[in-house]
């Protein structure tokens, strides 16, 4: 019996990336006495003729990923940080038109927002910053040379409404437990992307921030406005918001965990719960996630946000 070698089995190269994740860059535009932060986490994934360095282990068409890290912090200071998405955008055409190897790019940016403590214009006020919050900006773009995807958004988000929520009315069988409620407090922690339908060409450039600024604004306004019979309702309405009032996006996904809050029973101590006192439970939860498309446009970010 000949036994065929492993080695000897025609293969084929699939989809494959490399670069430098996680470059972390902090950059400060000073104007006179007052500052301005923008504080990334960059990520850089290239493809395109790569088959030898999997083959043969020849480099030929390999830039260091060390070069890409000196890129991120060159050009933050050639070309400053005017957006996540415009910074972006400067790299990412970088290493597709500087290397004939390269073909694709993708720049995955995360921005941590600070907040000044004091005046703004004075001198302490100037230069003096506070973290704000867990939320965390995000954005993505992908050039290969002839189109543009941009993908904005957010995760860490949390919110909350303290009543205005009911949830009833599901299907019930044998393992229901469940109590219908009917004054419940709804919270989540909002994991969020949009994508632009700006491809480059001779398209006008959106304002990024103040794209983002708004997208989330309104994304906030429809949670807060939205009397909620279901989690999935909010989502869809605050998907919905955006379509509606940002005529540059064409489609928002969300992903949206359930923090219950789960009324305690106090009668054991001869008292009366009227909504008022809860459990927090951090797990398990509930996850709901859902698009919202612009009529007739096709949906291109992935279910898993994890993964953009």
């Amino acid at each position: 019996m000949t036994v065929q070698s492993r080695s000897s089995s025609p293969v084929v190269l699939g989809q494959n990336q490399y670069g430098k994740a996680e470059n972390r860059v902090v950059r400060i535009t000073r104007n006179g006495a007052t500052h301005h932060i923008r504080d990334l986490n960059v990520s850089i994934a290239l493809s395109g003729d790569m088959e030898d360095v999997h083959r043969s282990g020849s480099n030929a068409h390999v830039l260091p990923t060390d070069t890409t890290k000196n890129t991120v912090f060159a050009f933050a200071k050639e070309h400053g940080v005017a957006s996540p998405e415009q910074f972006a955008i400067h790299l990412a055409r970088h290493f597709v038109t500087s290397q004939d190897a390269i073909h694709r790019a993708r720049v995955r940016v995360e921005e941590y927002a600070w907040e000044r403590i004091g005046a703004g214009g004075d001198e302490a006020g100037g230069h003096s910053f506070a973290r704000r919050g867990q939320e965390v900006r995000l954005a993505q773009v992908t050039y290969d040379g002839d189109r543009w995807e941009v993908v904005s958004g957010l995760k860490d988000l949390t919110v909350m409404n303290s009543t205005d929520s009911e949830f009833w009315g599901y299907v019930k069988d044998d393992y229901t437990t469940l109590k219908e409620a009917y004054d419940r407090i709804l919270a989540t922690s909002v994991h969020g992307r949009w994508r632009f339908n700006w491809t480059g060409d001779d398209q006008e450039t959106p304002d990024w921030d103040a794209s983002y600024a708004a997208a989330r604004t309104h994304l906030l306004q429809a949670f807060a406005e939205t009397y909620s019979l279901s989690l999935q309702q909010t989502l869809f309405q605050m998907g919905t918001r955006i379509i509606d009032h940002r005529a540059e996006i064409d489609e928002v996904r969300f992903s949206l965990p359930n923090s219950h809050h789960f009324l305690v029973d106090l009668e054991p101590f001869g008292l009366k719960n009227d909504n008022e006192v809860y459990f927090a439970a951090d797990r398990p939860y509930g996850l709901i996630e859902g698009t919202v498309l612009r009529e007739g446009c096709e949906a291109r970010i992935p279910s898993d946000l994890t993964n953009l």
